[in-house]
């Protein structure tokens, strides 16, 4: 019996409006739109660059919700310096935003997407 490979992730991200959400992953982040449940107004959907697959999924949080964390997600990336400086110039995150060197070995720029999702892009050292 061949031995299982897990081959993807793919993660789906709680938001309140599945357009808006699109829009910012296209626009700002470079995304493609991979798929959505409906052309006109979907409530899940999902968007891809590279190789890596998001799902957005369209959630209203209840008020036991809003007090736990959101999610976050760290992509390897190669080429980050040149990944944040596209960011920068699409205005994807505030102007405080910076590409930094971490203890952990890694060059990495950190930012919330609009419904406070967190976003980490990375390259290890």
């Amino acid at each position: 019996m061949p031995k299982p490979i897990l081959h993807q992730i793919h993660p789906i991200l709680p938001v309140e409006n599945v357009v808006d959400a699109l829009t910012y992953y296209v626009k700002k982040l470079g995304f493609t739109i991979a798929f959505a449940d409906d052309s006109k107004l979907p409530t899940y959907a999902g968007v891809r660059r590279d190789g890596i697959e998001i799902h957005l999924e369209q959630h209203q949080a209840t008020p036991l919700e809003v007090e736990f964390p959101k999610p976050m997600l760290r992509i390897v990336t190669e080429h980050v310096e040149s990944l944040y400086e596209e960011y920068k110039y699409k205005k994807a995150f505030h102007e405080n935003i910076k590409l930094r060197a971490t203890a952990w070995q890694t060059r990495e720029f950190t930012f919330n997407d609009l419904y406070e999702n967190r976003l980490t892009f990375y390259q290890n050292l």
